[in-house]
């Protein structure tokens, strides 16, 4: 009698899955800017600290264009329930707009 191959706990529903992170990475990044890029596989999250005259880029996230609408989807709502607790957002003027330094890698 053969039997059937499990699948890994990771996968299976419903398991938990423990993650670990490193204490650098706890302690998170700040980001003022943010800049996108994209292939027809990836979209490319640039997360950058703009003090000028220069700035730094403190983190990429490189992501397929499925889990990028995951992503967006989840943005949303958390935003909804925040302006739902907290009260409406005032979106911050766009660098385009604010005469803001010109980024150059």
């Amino acid at each position: 009698m053969q039997e059937k191959p499990k699948p890994p706990a990771s996968t299976a529903k419903g398991t938990p899955i423990r993650i670990k992170a490193k204490d650098e990475v706890l302690g998170g990044v700040y980001a003022n800017t943010m800049i996108v890029a994209h292939t027809k596989e990836e979209f490319v999250l640039d997360f950058l600290a703009v003090f000028p005259p220069q700035g730094i880029l403190n983190s990429r996230v490189i992501i397929s264009p499925g889990h990028l609408k995951r992503l967006i989807r989840a943005l949303q709502e958390n935003l909804g329930k925040y302006e739902s607790k907290f009260g409406t957002i005032q979106e911050a003027t766009s660098p385009d707009e604010g005469g803001a330094p010109q980024i150059q890698a």
